[in-house]
Order: C-alpha cells, then structure tokens, then sequence
C-alpha cells in the first residue's frame, strides 16, 4: 500500500488518494499518530504496526511513502486537550521523524532531524547551495517595507518551475535548466522538489527552491507514483 501523509485539511493530498485508490492507497494524519495500533520496534519492521486512514496495517505492507507534512502543528490537534497539544505535537514530529527514517520502502522526501519534508534550508542556504555547484543565482535581498509616498518598483516576470521526481524533471524549459533542478536536488539529497527560475532560457538565474510539488498536475502525480513503485526512469 502506499501511504500519504498530510493534514487532514490538505485536498490535493486527500484527492491524490482517491485517485490512488486502486494501488491501495491511504491518508495517514495526527488523527492517526495518536489512535491506538503503533508498534514502533528499530531493529524489528516485521513485527511493527501503523495506524493509516484509522485502520492498523503491518509496516511490511507499506511498499511506499509521500510526505506532505512539513511538520505536526498545534493547530491539526483539535482532538487533543488545548492544554497539552503543544508538547503533543513536540512529541508526534519526534515519533515521524524516526519512524519515516526507519522505513525500508522509498519516502518522499526523507526527514531531517528538523524537517518532515527535507532539509529545513532558508532561501538563502538554498542559494548559497545553487552557487557553490555552479548554477547562475539571484541574491536574495531582504527589504524594508515601501514608504508609502515611494512609487512601487516594477516586478519581473513571474519565474518559472522545474519540479524533480526521482530522475525525471518537469517544466517547460530548456534542457539546462532540467539538469541545474537535478544537481541542486542531488545536492540537498532529496528526489522531490520544486526548484524556480527567471526565466525559461538557458541562461535564467535560480530564485528559489522548496521540497514541494504540485500533485494536482497528472504527470507529476504519475511520476511520484512511479517513484514510490520502485520504478524511475530517467529525464
């Protein structure tokens, strides 16, 4: 089965499974994390249970995972006492965090010790990372807000979107720009992620990143699907 996990307030992840539900897939939220049915043993995976969509599965059943959770808000605990959901939501991130590390199936994306989805980078890391392999960036500047006498500045273009799943990238742009998304994902060591640029051209500047993608658009879903089958084929 493969298991999504997300809020419970995330529709794209929600109709991600319908649309899945052939391949037995399931939504795993808080809800879950705190209903009875966890068994969580480091050294013994086929004696671990989980709680997916309120039902108890082996965790030898779960063949692979997409992470849509950046972290366990107080705000998703609606159903625990106000009193005690921030240091259940403490408590949740710790358990996820070492639970999707010791899954032998493929995660989309691993977590770090700080971040459900990946490495917790500020756009600038992100930059810092783009140009120390090469890729044309644009600094990041932080900006005081604009007097109100001040006539605003002309904005660029909207930039444009590379997202990497596994090997395959999608976005229409040149083929550079493909092959700048894949090293920086390889260099941050993930295989989901959504990567900017000013432009479409060859020479555009990197602008941005985030260990995100948009599941609605049917290729990206296909891919990651794909992806947590065990299949990955090349860009």
């Amino acid at each position: 089965m493969f298991v999504v996990v997300a809020s419970r307030h995330d529709e794209a992840a929600q109709a991600l499974v319908t649309n899945w539900a052939a391949d037995g897939a399931s939504l795993l939220t808080s809800k879950d994390l705190s209903s009875v049915g966890w068994r969580h043993y480091l050294s013994a995976t086929q004696d671990s249970t989980a709680v997916v969509g309120e039902q108890v599965v082996r965790v030898e059943e779960i063949t692979g995972v997409l992470t849509r959770l950046p972290c366990v808000s107080e705000q998703e605990l609606v159903h625990i006492a106000r009193q005690d959901r921030a240091y259940v939501a403490a408590e949740m991130n710790a358990f996820l965090i070492s639970w999707l590390s010791g899954l032998k199936c493929p995660v989309l994306n691993r977590p770090t010790p700080t971040y459900l989805l990946g490495p917790a980078w500020r756009p600038e890391q992100w930059v810092y990372a783009a140009a120390q392999i090469g890729i044309p960036v644009r600094p990041v500047q932080r900006r005081t807000p604009v007097l109100a006498n001040v006539s605003p500045q002309v904005l660029d273009a909207p930039p444009v979107s590379v997202t990497v799943v596994g090997k395959r990238c999608f976005g229409d742009v040149e083929a550079a720009l493909t092959h700048h998304a894949r090293r920086l994902a390889d260099a941050a060591q993930v295989d989901l992620l959504t990567v900017r640029f000013s432009s479409s051209d060859s020479q555009a500047d990197f602008v941005g990143a985030e260990l995100w993608a948009d599941i609605s658009i049917p290729d990206i879903a296909d891919a990651i699907l794909e992806y947590l089958s065990g299949g990955d084929a090349k860009c």
